[in-house]
Parts: C-alpha cells; structure tokens; sequence
C-alpha cells in the first residue's frame, strides 16, 4: 500500500432481500463519470465479473474507476457494498450523501492483507492478531485505532477505523491493484434492504452511481460481526453478532 497517498493531516470542515433474479446481462455502456452535484441522470454499467476468477483486465478496469474519483458497487462476502477510494474526500462524501448516512458514522474498510491493517492502524495488541490470524478472510469486522495518515472524514473523527480481509476475490482483486483500502458499506438506500445481487443494487442506485459489478450471488446474506478492540488492553466487545457467532469469538480471545 503507497502510505504517502495519504495525507499526514486532512483538514475536515467539518432478514428480508430485494426481490430481484440473478443473470442479468452485461450493458455495454460508455463509462460514466461520478456526478457530484447529486443530480439523479446517470445510467448505471453493469460490468459482469467471474467471482472466484476475477479477470486482470476488468479489475484494471474498477480500479481506475475509484482512482477516477467514482463509487462503484461490487460484492463482497456478505452484501454487495458502495467502494471508493478513501483518499478522495469527495468520494468520501458521495458515500455519506448517497446512504444519507450521518457523518458522525466512520466507514468500514477492505484490506488485502493483515500488513495493510498495521498500515492504518495503530496500537494493534494480540487480540487483533489472534481474530485476524483465526477469522480473516472472512465476516469479521475489526474496530482498531485509527493510524495518523487516514482521512478524518473515514473515521468520522472518531479515531477508529473498521477494518476487514473479504473473503470475495473481485473485492480482494480490486484493493490490491488499487494499492489502498476501499470502503464496504453496503449499496442499499437507507430504509430498504441489503442486496446479495446486482439487480438489487441496480434497482435502488442505478440512477445514482456510474459502475455497478455484477460477480453473482452473495455468499451469504447477514452481515459481518463487528468486534471493538480500539479499547485497548486486549479488551474488547461485540458491537454486533452477524456471520461469526460471539461465542466463537470469545472462544479465540480465550485461547
């Protein structure tokens, strides 16, 4: 991960699924670029991904969509999530906007790899290790302090950063030729439900974002367990039970 893309200070001023069907076609529209303004005129590309092999060229081709500045929804291991470069503070903020998600929430984030977490974190103690060594990748999110050089308006000058390694390859595929984080918060409107394919997505932000990736059906459809460790002292807390069971995770933080 370049770290120097990330500045050392950023100023901030301040279960019930979609019915929709699987398969749809890929549309082979021009690529649209992300309209800030808000304005609802875009036409969502639905790029159709392999989810277990992901082709080099069509992640070449997401990730210059997020370093172009767009939000792109793609599948992760639980439900398909909005993703954007977390340096693009505008980026950033079309998320919020998008979710009309209060700002006071920080955005979770995909990593490729258990380096990366020691790159945007701080303070990580040997309860982070043995829950990443056990459970990543896969539906664990882990809430650890926030290193210096990640965006305030990611953490929501909370001064903790939620991480995780999906368990999805077009997910993983896509961090690692980024060379950053991208966010996962899930690509559902606020109000309705979480979506395990991209006909889902398409019908709630079709509209709204330019690239929609489409790697099939969702592994799962409950969300990730959350686990607290920004504590510090090896303390930690379930902030919500999902995909892990707490007592699996008490289980590793035992031993």
């Amino acid at each position: 991960m370049d770290l120097a893309r990330f500045p050392q200070a950023v100023e901030d001023s301040p279960v019930q699924r979609c019915p929709v069907k699987p398969g749809m076609l890929r549309s082979r529209l021009e690529p649209t670029r992300s309209n800030f303004s808000g304005a609802s005129n875009l036409t969502a590309e639905i790029l159709r991904i392999h989810p277990d092999e992901p082709e080099p060229s069509l992640i070449d081709y997401v990730a210059n969509s997020l370093s172009a500045g767009n939000v792109v929804a793609l599948p992760t291991d639980t439900f398909y999530g909005l993703a954007v470069d977390p340096v693009n503070l505008h980026a950033v903020d079309r998320i919020y906007d998008l979710k009309t998600r209060a700002r006071h929430k920080p955005l979770s984030l995909l990593i490729a790899d258990i380096a990366q977490a020691y790159g945007l974190a701080r303070n990580i103690d040997s309860a982070f290790d043995r829950l990443a060594e056990r459970f990543w990748p896969g539906p664990l999110t882990i809430i650890v302090k926030a290193g210096s050089r990640l965006p305030l308006r990611v953490t929501a000058n909370t001064g903790n950063v939620a991480l995780r390694i999906p368990e999805a390859a077009i997910a993983r595929a896509v961090v690692e030729r980024l060379g950053l984080p991208i966010t996962a918060t899930s690509a559902n409107l606020s109000g309705l439900p979480e979506c395990t394919y991209a006909n889902c997505v398409r019908d709630q932000l079709g509209d709204q974002i330019p690239l929609i990736v489409d790697g099939g059906p969702t592994a799962r459809s409950i969300p990730t367990t959350i686990v607290d460790l920004s504590g510090g002292g090896n303390s930690w807390m379930i902030l919500r039970e999902g995909a892990i069971p707490t007592h699996e995770i008490a289980l590793c933080l035992q031993h």
